[in-house]
């Protein structure tokens, strides 16, 4: 003990001291708070148990240089404090968002604080108190005078050899995190923080995020009203459209149901694999009289994938050329989205379901900026390794257990339901949980094998929801999209899924690779008979101006960069994010293509002089779309416009916690009483949970527990008796 008290009485002890103590409560976060950081292997773990070292160590060896001795100690004390403040912060912060803490986040603390913040909902615990162990440490040894100021200095060039030393430490770490994680703060920092503060740690994870700010906000701060101006002429001349008046409104006031259909391309629909259709329902969905299909229909997404087309479908403006808007810009992004649209222009509520953690893609700021009222993430599921896979909640526990939320949701609603079992490498399904009546593809791929699984147990999930819906009466009130968000298959995976559509893989072209960017889109209006497969050729970007005007919502005011695929004069022509483009005749498949192909051949195709000119029409109009979304969100124009009847989005009243907003929606039920429009309010306060019918035994469980359980979907006066449920 005495030797130990020795040597904390040198600059270099202090130091030591100080970095284990960072480590230690680092550490502590990582494997409680912060779940593991979804840690999914050795070298993951390996990683993040050694990530706060180097970091802490730079900052702590920068104080050998300091002479003076009460500086040196005083400077210590303060990286100590603001060592502490940042694992506590952070700790406090993803208890509330299940998210790390951002520039944007702590510059914006003070405006939350003068917005009415409740204090009382700091969700801090007793034990919290370890996290400051090490200052009240450190102190009271001052205090008692255990440590003693050490009068020597090391001098330049030991404190450069130390600093040298923390510095090697640190660049180890990022070699071998960028080795486990390629690109790791170019790539993977643009959509999930998570990556980051796994491989490299909190600090790393601020400095990257500040970066992005940085340049982000430079961009911002350049831009003027007529860059705004240049953008709404723009749109005005070139892309909006009047909607067609025989669809204009037909399903308004309905509920609108997205399903986001995991990597799922269309190429699934119709196939079938030994002598199995892959996937039955959404076949069936596809070729229903009241159902709209679009056959080439096109992913527009970027690097930002899901998030892209999520961007698209939600403002019809394009994701941005590299990265993810989502996580770039999100937090501070102006938007005019379809949640706030709604709700201003024909009182909807509005919700998204997903299984993964609010962080990913930085859905809770992108959301609230967005103006969804309601985000159930991970958070409110209670995940376990029997309902979860590397990606989140599986579909059929998703839609089941989304249920006790949806029903109180006030209608009209506008939800979105992100599935991700069908998410890359397709392994998240146990034996027991596959079809065994399905047998899939033996290309010796186990991606592409597996692929057909995962679709396959994807489908089954939306048709038990589409069971519950129609069991509880939604069906007929609703308005259900479903869309692919972007290909599921690519690389080296390519030559086996080709085989297996029945396709020459050996004579695979960027034509076949462009062709594989078609997912399915479809619009199911219960009670229309006029459904029908279209094959318009469209895309994401299309998705929002078309719903709209079917909701009888006009879009002349806002600025969409997509046109209603039912009105008359569409530009035919579908750009992609690379800056190639598809038409009815000739396909470009990137912007830097030397070789077109025949859209109907796809047979490689020389140029005439009238085709030439047609290219160099379209490219220039790709061009400048991609060019006037670009400048519209790296540089916020929306902040410099506000549609008439529109209410700029106050994300600050906007909380996802689970416990505001399970008692916001219990308030709402109440105070609205007789006026509750709710589907269980319309069921005398009975949850229709019971109506959700599944082949999955294990969620049969889980769903008869819930309701065996008196559990208070609505109000505090639901008994056990009103959850059972009246079979119809």
């Amino acid at each position: 003990m005495k030797k130990l008290v020795q040597s904390i009485n040198t600059r270099l002890g202090i130091i030591l001291l100080s970095i284990i103590f960072i480590w230690a409560k680092t550490i502590l976060a990582y494997f409680t708070e912060f779940q593991q950081l979804h840690s999914a292997n050795v070298a993951d773990y390996i990683l993040m148990i050694i990530n706060p070292i180097g970091f802490t160590a730079i900052f702590l060896s920068l104080t050998l240089f300091i002479k003076r001795k009460q500086l040196f100690y005083l400077t210590i004390l303060i990286l100590d404090l603001i060592g502490s403040l940042l694992v506590y912060g952070n700790v406090l912060y993803f208890r509330e968002f299940q998210d790390f803490l951002s520039i944007n986040t702590i510059s914006g603390g003070a405006g939350m604080m003068g917005h009415g913040f409740d204090y009382a909902s700091i969700p801090v615990h007793p034990m919290d108190l370890i996290y400051w162990i090490d200052i009240i440490v450190i102190c009271l040894l001052f205090a008692f005078k255990k440590i003693k100021l050490d009068d020597r200095y090391l001098g330049r060039p030991v404190a450069f050899k130390y600093f040298s030393l923390a510095v090697m430490i640190f660049g180890l770490n990022f070699w071998a995190a960028d080795a486990t994680e390629h690109r790791l703060v170019s790539r993977q920092a643009q959509y999930d923080d998570t990556y980051v503060v796994r491989y490299l740690g909190l600090g790393p994870w601020l400095a990257t995020n500040g970066w992005y700010t940085h340049v982000a906000n430079q961009t911002r701060a350049l831009a003027s009203k007529s860059d705004f101006t240049k953008v709404q002429n723009y749109i005005k001349q070139d892309r909006y459209l009047a909607p067609d008046v025989k669809m204009f409104g037909i399903a308004q006031n309905r509920n609108v149901i997205e399903i986001h259909l995991e990597s799922f391309q269309q190429d699934l629909i119709n196939l079938k694999i030994n002598g199995q259709e892959v996937t039955p329902f959404l076949n069936s969905l596809y070729n229903s009289k009241s159902v709209y299909s679009f056959s080439n229909f096109f992913n527009q997404v970027g690097q930002g994938k899901t998030s892209d087309a999520e961007t698209m479908l939600e403002t019809s403006t394009f994701g941005l050329p590299t990265g993810s808007l989502f996580t770039q810009l999100g937090s501070t992004q102006t938007f005019q989205a379809m949640p706030a649209i709604l709700n201003e222009e024909k009182g909807y509520s509005s919700a998204v379901f997903h299984g993964n953690v609010g962080s990913f893609y930085n859905r809770t700021n992108v959301y609230r900026n967005m103006g969804y009222q309601n985000f159930f993430s991970q958070s409110f599921w209670s995940e376990n390794s029997q309902n979860a896979t590397a990606w989140g909640i599986k579909d059929k526990y998703l839609f089941a257990d989304s249920i006790p939320y949806l029903e109180q949701l006030q209608e009209p609603f506008y939800t979105k339901y992100l599935t991700v079992t069908n998410h890359i490498p397709y392994t998240g399904l146990t034996k027991e949980e596959e079809d065994p009546n399905f047998k899939t593809t033996d290309t010796g791929d186990a991606v592409v094998d597996q692929y057909f699984v995962t679709a396959h147990y994807l489908d089954q999930s939306v048709e038990e929801f589409f069971n519950y819906l129609k069991a509880s009466g939604l069906y007929q009130k609703s308005v259900i999209v479903l869309y692919g968000d972007h290909y599921g298959i690519s690389g080296s995976d390519t030559q086996a899924f080709a085989t297996a559509l029945g396709y020459d893989a050996q004579n695979w072209t960027d034509y076949q690779n462009t062709m594989m960017q078609r997912v399915p889109f479809m619009i199911d209006i219960p009670g229309r008979t006029d459904g029908r497969i279209i094959n318009e050729y469209a895309g994401e970007i299309d998705v929002m101006p078309t719903l709209e005007h079917l909701l009888g919502v006009s879009t002349s005011n806002y600025i969409q960069f997509g046109q209603d695929l039912f009105s008359k004069n569409r530009q035919n022509f579908v750009a992609l994010r690379n800056r190639g483009f598809v038409t009815p005749t000739i396909i470009k498949p990137s912007g830097t293509s030397k070789v077109y192909y025949d859209t109907n051949t796809g047979n490689p195709i020389v140029l005439n002089a009238q085709q030439q000119l047609q290219v160099n029409s379209i490219q220039e109009k790709v061009d400048t779309m991609l060019d006037m979304s670009d400048t519209l969100n790296t540089e916020d124009l929306l902040r410099f416009y506000t549609p008439a009847g529109f209410t700029p989005v106050q994300s600050n009243k906007y909380s996802y916690t689970v416990s505001e907003t399970k008692k916001r929606l219990a308030d709402e039920q109440d105070s609205l009483n007789a006026r509750s429009t709710s589907l269980l309010s319309q069921h005398g306060g009975q949850t229709t949970l019971g109506l959700f019918k599944t082949n999955d035994k294990n969620l049969e469980t889980e769903i008869q527990a819930m309701l065996n359980k008196a559990t208070t979907f609505g109000s505090d006066q639901t008994t056990k008796e009103s959850t059972k449920i009246k079979e119809k």
